[in-house]
């Protein structure tokens, strides 16, 4: 049998154990990179190198240094600050809460930014005294993040991926803002969506009980005093940490790893209460999600996805046809692994199409960054939807929820098209 078949049989089996979390999902992604191993598909090595990621040591990093924030009182602060500023108005804090995700998403890493916001929310959610809640707040904050790293060029990497393709082929490169044409709508149906039929969804479908924990006034006898000094210290490392990720210095994971070191060193957070907080699920599905992009790439798997659905189209293309279906398979496949490894595998092949069919190679590049960026109807999309998981939700959560928001945030890019392109 063909490594690609076995790569899309192993994909299968891996969706409906996904859907129906008969096994744990983190496990179901370690079993996933294990099969692609034993049958051949990739080595073993390959198939958990995710774990030497720079994007995983960057949710690692952040995780640390999130709860730092929790344990000195910074994120309370914050947190409290939002409440009074916007009182507990379900809507009010709906609007805040995604407006200051998207503000802060915009210059840095969508994975570090969900990273802050998410004990962010959490604080402000506790301030509440009830009045919120995580399970109607998580997911929001999590696609909010990943819709406003994807209005500028440096938000998140597809659009990295795309821009230094382009560069190298000597195509026209995208502007820092272009990608805004078609995200800020986005963000625009975000919010209304949040505060209307979605918040009404949310409700219906998240029945199962508040998560417990991660009140930042719940301090336990092992983690640093709440005081000035060390709350100012936490602030300092975030501030640092930002700092790293704007200019570059090093790799995100290097300034993440470094704040959590200093975290510990400092006394922000305890060596015990670092392991006891840490989100092991968000981890594991992380690492695990490169080393199944990775089976899909080189068994060739993903390739024959993405040829088969534009070859469904075909000879005579137009470029909104061509675009619109760029956008289907792009959504799709990075809903089922990294929008980093979906970038670096579809944009190549977009811009083949396009050169192919005599059309804007630009555009069909760009088109493709847009639609890595909106993979919401599954937890192991991307590094700040995963992150949402410590809100409590199934796997059927997000394609009830995020799913349905999804599909509509296609439609409208696919109803932009015509005018960002002039087609």
């Amino acid at each position: 049998m063909e490594p690609s078949t076995i790569a899309l049989i192993i994909m299968g089996v891996m969706l409906v154990l996904y859907a129906t979390e008969r096994i744990p999902i983190a496990t179901t992604s370690i079993g996933a990179c294990l099969a692609l191993a034993i049958f051949g598909v990739i080595p073993i090595g390959t198939a958990f190198a995710g774990f030497g990621n720079d994007i995983v040591y960057l949710i690692v990093g952040m995780i640390i240094v999130g709860n730092a924030l929790f344990e000195t009182g910074v994120a309370r602060v914050m947190g409290e600050k939002i409440i009074s500023a916007v009182g507990t108005n379900e809507r009010v804090f709906t609007v805040a809460i995604v407006l200051v995700s998207v503000a802060v998403s915009l210059f840095m890493n969508n994975s570090a930014t969900a990273s802050l916001m998410l004990p962010i929310a959490a604080s402000a959610i506790a301030a509440s005294k009830g009045k919120l809640s995580k399970k109607n707040s998580f997911m929001m904050v999590g696609i909010a993040v990943c819709v406003g790293g994807g209005i500028t060029i440096v938000g998140s990497p597809p659009q990295l991926i795309a821009q230094a393709f382009l560069a190298q082929g000597g195509h026209e490169t995208i502007g820092f803002f272009e990608l805004g044409y078609f995200s800020i709508p986005v963000l625009i149906l975000l919010l209304i969506f949040f505060l209307t039929f979605g918040m009404t969804l949310q409700k219906k479908v998240f029945d199962f009980p508040e998560v417990e924990g991660d009140d930042p006034k719940a301090v336990s006898t092992d983690a640093a005093p709440a005081d000035v000094v060390r709350m100012g210290i936490s602030l300092g490392i975030l501030t640092f940490c930002i700092i790293g990720f704007i200019t570059g210095l090093w790799s995100m994971g290097v300034v993440a790893m470094t704040g959590a070191v200093m975290c510990v060193i400092t006394g922000c957070i305890s060596q015990k209460r670092l392991f006891q907080k840490m989100d092991w699920t968000t981890v594991i599905i992380m690492g695990c999600s490169f080393g199944f992009a990775a089976g899909l790439d080189q068994s060739g798997a993903g390739r024959m996805l993405a040829h088969g659905m534009i070859g469904l189209l075909g000879e005579n293309l137009n470029l909104w046809l061509l675009c619109s279906a760029l956008a289907l398979v792009s959504m799709i496949i990075t809903n089922f692994m990294s929008s980093t490894a979906a970038a670096s595998i579809l944009v190549p092949i977009s811009a083949f199409a396009a050169m192919e069919a005599g059309l804007d190679v630009k555009a069909a590049v760009m088109i493709t960054a847009v639609a890595t960026n909106i993979g919401y109807a599954t937890p192991v999309s991307t590094p700040p939807i995963t992150m949402t998981l410590s809100g409590g939700y199934r796997f059927m959560d997000y394609v009830k929820v995020g799913g349905l928001f999804n599909i509509l945030a296609y439609v409208l890019i696919v109803a932009l098209i015509p005018f960002v392109f002039g087609v």
